[in-house]
């Protein structure tokens, strides 16, 4: 009973862990660090709507994949299949930004593409929005591990860096909720025992690096800067994982630390943010993420009490002889409130042109 409501919390924490640093990052993504400084101080609280925040696609994504999981019951071909159905949806729900890779392979796939033929040959972050949920869940086990990673990855990115980097970040989410601590050592012992092959070496020098980036304390814009990322963190998993191993690293059980210093670095901040989120959120549950940052988001009609019912829903799933169902949501709501981001997302667009400079 203790192990139920300690997964039940580490799901719950996972998705909403990464709602939260996704609606704060929000405000800052793409932005240089200087200019995301100027233009909103601190990521210290929401600064989207009137001191309120909405998410983006990742957390969408992320709770896509948990009903994906539920429906699974441990086949990873049919997770895959209910994941693809989610994504078509999605595209016609008319999302208001998303990057290209998942745009491409999300119009294969309402043409007919199978899931396994969709993807498309792109490093970007997709992936790992969707894998933390999944490391917590099927990190115990290895083979199930990569094979539901390989699976979410290949769904829309069929690239091998990709895929190392989800599965980075879902062993990272594991490893967080699962263990009493925490340390670079034990995360290169978990990753060499699933990352196989000699073209996981780059990736996992990658790691490293982030590793002793964390030893010394150095801030995560330096070690971006090393990467080659030179605007903030870009959305490619080579500047992403690495930049967010190095803040979970230094503050494992620290969520309103760790998410302001990678929002602080700049880039792609509301997907660094909510991937990190999630890692974090894992381990410390809902009640280590900053209430006035839960409480903060106001979006609709899939709102933080529907994602908490969800991560709930997903651990009760794990141990029931019969199926568990995702909690409904008033679906037909979804591309109103699309139009509506849309339309905040301009207004941060051309609010971006204007002073201070």
């Amino acid at each position: 009973m203790a192990d139920d409501r300690l997964m039940e919390s580490a799901l719950v924490g996972c998705l909403l862990g990464g709602a939260v640093g996704d609606a704060i990052g929000l405000p800052r993504e793409g932005l240089p660090p200087a200019r995301a400084q100027k233009l909103f101080a601190k990521p210290d609280r929401h600064r989207l709507v009137m001191g309120r925040g909405l998410v983006s696609d990742d957390t969408e994504h992320a709770c896509f994949t948990a009903p994906a999981l539920m429906k699974s019951r441990g086949d990873s071909d049919r997770f895959q299949r209910s994941l693809a159905r989610s994504l078509r949806l999605w595209l016609l729900s008319l999302p208001p930004a998303m990057g290209l890779a998942t745009l491409r392979a999300c119009v294969k796939l309402c043409l007919g593409f199978k899931p396994g033929s969709s993807g498309v040959n792109s490093a970007g972050n997709g992936p790992a929005m969707r894998s933390a949920i999944v490391g917590v869940l099927w990190g115990h086990d290895r083979h199930k591990l990569r094979d539901f990673v390989y699976k979410s990855s290949y769904l829309i990115h069929h690239n091998t860096r990709a895929y190392q980097g989800a599965l980075t970040i879902a062993v990272a989410a594991y490893i967080s909720a699962h263990e009493s601590q925490v340390s670079g050592h034990l995360l290169l012992s978990h990753l060499r025992h699933v990352l196989d092959g000699e073209d996981s070496y780059h990736f996992i020098s990658l790691v490293e690096e982030a590793i002793d980036s964390a030893k010394t304390k150095e801030r995560v814009s330096n070690l971006a800067l090393r990467l080659g990322s030179h605007r903030g963190i870009s959305g490619f998993v080579e500047h992403t994982v690495p930049c967010v191993i190095q803040v979970w690293l230094r503050y494992p059980n620290d969520y309103d630390k760790a998410v302001a210093e990678i929002i602080s670095a700049g880039g792609d901040t509301d997907t660094t943010a909510a991937i990190l989120g999630g890692i974090i959120g894992a381990r410390v549950g809902k009640n280590g993420i900053p209430s006035p940052w839960l409480q903060g988001i106001k979006d609709w009609p899939r709102d933080m009490k529907w994602i908490e019912r969800l991560g709930g829903a997903l651990a009760r799933s794990q141990n029931s002889q019969k199926p568990v169902s995702a909690p409904r949501y008033n679906w037909p709501l979804v591309p109103f409130r699309n139009l509506f981001l849309l339309l905040v997302i301009l207004f941060h667009g051309v609010r971006r042109l204007l002073p201070p400079y």
